[in-house]
């Protein structure tokens, strides 16, 4: 049976203690990770389903989240339209995408076929998960994965889509990640989360139309089964908007810890609401860390179980990963105990 605190947010059904869950909870912070990567390629962890659910079940045995997250990355389908990726330790591309070289590069007939790796990674997670936890999965947002793709500076703002990123946006990203969506759907994840960390690059009105195009394709065949988290100074208010569409049922949303979580349980009333410590404070020595984790508890103490009902506590945006371990497993044990 899938994590029922989880259900509870899914479905904002008031209870005293939230679900926990991080993203990144698997990675370089955490010596079950190293100890794996002493052996293995971070490609190889990722794609060999039964190491890809042993890196998965390290953060569950240790920390004992609420929550699995298939372990993979969200630029595996840019690698599966075509695109020479490699990680070094980071992802290196061997060219990347422009207008004039798209029809040379983007040339896998059936990409969707190439991510099989990532549903057997599910079915094999859920063979070692306990039952009284749930399962995850993930897609990178269109615009991360064409921001990537076209080696877009990060440090870009204000974006306006050009015709070449709408028709790769509409023609080739969003077909390619509903199927995507679909694969984890089927092979057993609750939910898939739509990680989109660039989209605040782009400009208001352009965020506006893409999120209307990225939902209408990515959601309405999978209500209240598709997440989405956005960091950065995104306008939330704007997602939110977008559910006035009685078709676009998000399953829930993330947010920065930049603003105020308390905020935006009276701004929707559907789906879970994700956050929000910032990830930062987590790296802190031992002390500091928990004057900022006891505050950031007396705050969300404040509200009434019904105030706060669909909560899934995690942290801004991913786990750094100079974070201490020894905080993580105060992090889950203080927040079970005030809830």
């Amino acid at each position: 049976m899938p994590n029922t605190k989880f259900l509870n947010s899914l479905n904002r059904t008031p209870q005293k203690g939230p679900p926990i869950w991080f993203m990144r909870q698997a990675g370089r912070y955490h010596d079950h990770y190293q100890a794996l990567k002493k052996n293995h390629s971070f490609e190889e962890l990722c794609k060999k389903p039964l190491l890809a659910a042993e890196t998965a079940m390290g953060p569950i045995n240790e920390f004992d989240f609420d929550v699995a997250i298939l372990f993979s990355d969200i630029l595996f389908p840019l690698e599966a339209l075509g695109m020479d990726l490699s990680y070094a330790p980071g992802p290196q591309f061997g060219e990347h995408l422009n207008e004039d070289n798209a029809s040379s590069l983007l040339t896998k007939k059936n990409p969707i076929n190439f991510m099989d790796f990532q549903g057997e990674a599910i079915e094999r997670t859920l063979e070692m998960l306990p039952n009284e936890k749930s399962l995850i999965g993930f897609v990178g947002g269109p615009w991360t994965l064409i921001a990537y793709a076209c080696n877009i500076n990060k440090d870009l703002r204000n974006i306006n889509l050009n015709n070449f990123q709408s028709s790769l946006l509409e023609g080739v990203i969003l077909p390619l990640l509903k199927e995507n969506i679909q694969l984890q759907l089927n092979a057993g994840a609750e939910i898939v989360m739509i990680f989109d960390s660039a989209a605040h690059q782009l400009s208001n009105g352009d965020l506006d139309i893409y999120l209307e195009k990225t939902f209408g394709a990515l959601t309405k065949e999978f209500p209240n089964k598709v997440g989405y988290y956005a960091k950065d100074g995104i306008d939330y208010d704007t997602i939110i908007s977008k559910q006035i569409d009685q078709q676009v049922k998000l399953a829930g949303m993330g947010l920065d810890s930049n603003i105020d979580i308390r905020d935006y349980f009276k701004k929707t009333n559907h789906g879970f609401i994700q956050g929000n410590f910032n990830e930062r404070f987590l790296t802190l020595p031992h002390k500091e860390f928990l004057q900022k984790l006891e505050s950031f508890i007396s705050h969300m103490s404040a509200l009434e179980s019904e105030e706060r009902a669909g909560w899934v506590c995690g942290l801004g945006h991913g786990i750094l990963k100079t974070t201490p371990q020894e905080n993580v497993k105060e992090f889950v044990l203080r927040i079970r105990e005030s809830f």
